[in-house]
């Protein structure tokens, strides 16, 4: 038996000796009864699954079969993208992006004047909102459907917003909000965009989900990506040339969303007269923001950046650099792709990220993007993970794959007993987390009937632990999703068909009533499906 067959075995094993192999267990501080153990317990009671693919031993030819057909899905998205009714959308939107950017040049040539380096309409990437920069076409205003028009008449208000981060560059943005709350105090989220290509428009998903489960949401263009200043007005530079905006940055949009006409934006204050450009002192929603209940979620980049950032305050890190609170308000974090750890080499290339994928099949951003300055990571809030299985550039594995290997931010949160889930999805690439035409993906739009996106592979899944994260971390009592989040979490019975193969994916956190649910292999808890007729 190989090293790879043998680390199986013994995963299968811990699932019948829970205790001494740490898979899934509840303490005994918990009612037995309980309404969540119960409902838990009947989802996934009747649960098998199909190990063949997991218990593979490499090199084989049943491996190999797996693998193919597994790697068949990156591209999934690509196909879905040549029916007429998307390619038309996505025409459509590209000509309506064009035309807004310049429209905005026109009315504010500041855009483009000096001191304005390197905002051309074609840089930053993704200044445009053209080609894969569209996003999902069918989230915008405008549109006939669920996410367009009846989101944003209907279900939600999403106002603009231009304001300085502390380099003073300007950043635009959008807050969003639920209609209809009353005062109601709203949790809140914002989302930081990963490096490059990765515009507002690609997470609105997202954006659009969480308002419809109840919260606040911050969504904005990086420095140096989108319509944000492609630099400083000194010329200091932004995206993935300077992985310092990801988290500084960050902490700008903290000071935003918290921000008030009695405790006004302290970088609208040090920037103001840089150029004629309307920029708010406040986030508009000020009044219904719960600063008590703020979480941050982000992709690749932007998941090293929301990883830094919870780490401020921590005793084994650094304090916390934000002007409007005197501690750190991040109460949970997300990371699409893929939560960091401490233990991470310096680089901050793409150019070696991408090497780094060619030469060992992942594409372990978390590992691989730590700039001077950065805190040191220290796990302090709740933190979710999805790590891909095919970075950018989907291609079969050639190689021995530890069902581990993505579980190094985990290992840490584990360690120091601070909640934590980290998720593979089968078949997932780099940019399942930013959905965009022509960016090689799992199914994101197979169904286009209602004028919107439905359907898909990795998404609807990276929808539902997200928001069942968030509400298991930042809603009260009596709120929408608070009662069954624990529920959702463990909804094995749905989801655990699409979890890796290759990969474990792991939980540890209590639920509302006590109980711990740990398991460093979520997947090889389940019985085998059998074959027998």
């Amino acid at each position: 038996m190989n090293h790879h067959a043998a680390a199986r075995f013994v995963s299968i094993a811990c699932a019948f000796i829970l205790a001494a192999c740490g898979s899934e267990e509840s303490t005994s501080t918990a009612p037995q009864g309980s309404a969540s153990a119960q409902q838990i317990s009947a989802n996934n009671a009747n649960l098998e699954l199909d190990l063949n693919c997991d218990n593979a031993t490499y090199p084989s030819a049943e491996l190999l079969q797996c693998e193919l057909s597994n790697v068949t899905r990156t591209l999934e998205a690509n196909v879905e993208q040549l029916m007429p009714a998307f390619v038309a959308r996505q025409l459509q939107q590209t000509a309506v992006n064009i035309q807004t950017v310049l429209q905005r040049s026109l009315q504010d040539p500041s855009w483009t004047l000096p001191p304005a380096f390197g905002n051309t309409g074609l840089t930053p990437l993704c200044a445009s909102g053209a080609g894969p920069c569209v996003g999902d076409p069918f989230r915008y205003p405008g549109v006939n459907g669920p996410d367009g028009d009846v989101f944003y008449t209907q279900q939600a208000e999403v106002l603009p917003v231009v304001y300085y981060d502390q380099g003073c560059a300007r950043i635009t943005g959008q807050v969003w909000k639920p209609r209809n709350t009353g005062n109601r105090k709203l949790p809140a989220v914002i989302i930081k965009n990963g490096s490059v290509q990765a515009n507002e428009a690609l997470y609105w998903w997202a954006a659009q989900e969480l308002v419809r489960a109840g919260y606040m949401v911050l969504t904005n263009d990086p420095r140096g990506q989108g319509l944000s200043d492609f630099s400083t007005p000194t010329g200091e530079q932004g995206g993935n040339v300077n992985g310092a905006v990801f988290y500084e940055g960050l902490v700008n949009d903290i000071d935003f969303l918290m921000s008030s006409p009695s405790n006004p934006y302290p970088h609208e204050l040090s920037c103001m007269g840089t150029y004629p450009t309307r920029t708010q002192a406040f986030n508009p929603f000020h009044e219904q923001l719960d600063e008590t209940r703020i979480g941050a979620a982000g992709h690749s980049y932007g998941a090293a950046g929301v990883t830094w950032v919870q780490s401020f305050g921590a005793a084994d890190s650094m304090p916390w650099p934000g002007l409007l609170s005197k501690t750190n308000p991040v109460k949970a974090i997300v990371a699409w792709d893929a939560l960091g750890s401490r233990n991470t080499p310096a680089s901050a290339t793409l150019t070696s990220l991408i090497a780094s994928e060619t030469a060992t099949g992942t594409l372990p951003l978390g590992t691989l993007v730590n700039p001077a300055g950065a805190p040191p990571v220290s796990p302090r809030v709740p933190a979710l993970g999805f790590t891909s299985e095919y970075g950018f550039t989907p291609a079969p594995f050639v190689r021995e794959t530890p069902r581990d290997e993505h579980l190094n931010g985990f290992k840490e949160w584990a360690a120091a007993n601070v909640p934590v889930f980290n998720v593979t999805i089968a078949g997932s690439t780099h940019l399942d987390y930013s959905p965009g035409p022509a960016l090689p993906a799992s199914s994101w739009c197979p169904n286009t009937d209602n004028n919107a996106c439905e359907g898909g592979w990795a998404k609807p899944m990276i929808t539902h632990y997200t928001l069942a994260w968030f509400d298991r971390y930042l809603k009260n009592p009596g709120e929408a999703g608070f009662d069954d989040a624990d529920i959702r979490l463990l909804d094995d019975a749905r989801w655990a068909e699409r979890m890796s193969f290759h990969f474990a994916s792991a939980r540890k956190f209590s639920t509302r009533d006590g109980q711990l649910f740990f398991s460093e292999d979520i997947r090889m808890k389940y019985p085998k499906k059998s074959t027998t007729p």
